[in-house]
């Protein structure tokens, strides 16, 4: 995935690591929370890379630890950052809410099972918000964090603050909808 190809020869270009450490800096920065991407798939990527001349590893021992293989970034890997920086950054931008799933078979529920769906998600929003303010409270002031990174947490912010003012219309919609009228009790 072109995508996973990108994180991960962002992270190296910045400076030589180790799977491990690529994956700590992802975890660490939260990327997997806006782009789909696990430990086993970054281990599995870097091995990819590595053998198609993006990356090069390097073993390094550190004191008693064992040796570890430190990736850095080839003249390849360096025009092939600018390829998908380029090339992704011109394809149509797609909001991908696995939510939605859920949203478009809503009224394939009863009422009261509906309002649970959605108590369900805006419980998840909720989640969110608070895990993005902490977040943006520990990484503003932090110099280490690229101002792009800081960026994307307040688009997460601002989105999670859309879909949460998008559920409530939406609640409000499902019971005008399925409150009874006054002509079902006659």
């Amino acid at each position: 995935m072109a995508t996973i190809d990108l994180i991960v020869l962002g992270i190296v270009k910045k400076e030589p690591l180790s799977a491990y450490d690529i994956q700590k800096l992802v975890e660490y920065r939260n990327i997997s929370r806006w782009v789909k991407i696990s430990t086993p798939s970054i281990y599995k990527k870097v091995i990819q890379l590595e053998k198609k001349g993006y990356i090069r590893s390097t073993m390094v021992k550190e004191g008693n630890m064992a040796e570890k293989a430190v990736y850095s970034l080839t003249e390849a890997g360096e025009q092939e950052f600018k390829t998908l920086m380029l090339g992704i950054s011109t394809q149509p931008i797609n909001i991908f809410l696995d939510f939605n799933a859920v949203m478009v078979n809503l009224d394939n529920l009863p009422p009261e099972t509906q309002k649970i769906c959605l108590e369900n998600i805006a419980s998840g929003i909720k989640t969110l918000k608070t895990n993005l303010e902490q977040n943006i409270t520990e990484k503003t002031s932090n110099p280490q964090i690229p101002e792009t990174a800081k960026a994307v947490l307040h688009q997460q912010y601002l989105l999670a603050q859309s879909i949460e003012t998008w559920l409530a219309s939406v609640k409000t919609n499902l019971i005008i909808t399925t409150a009874p009228s006054q002509n079902d009790s006659i």
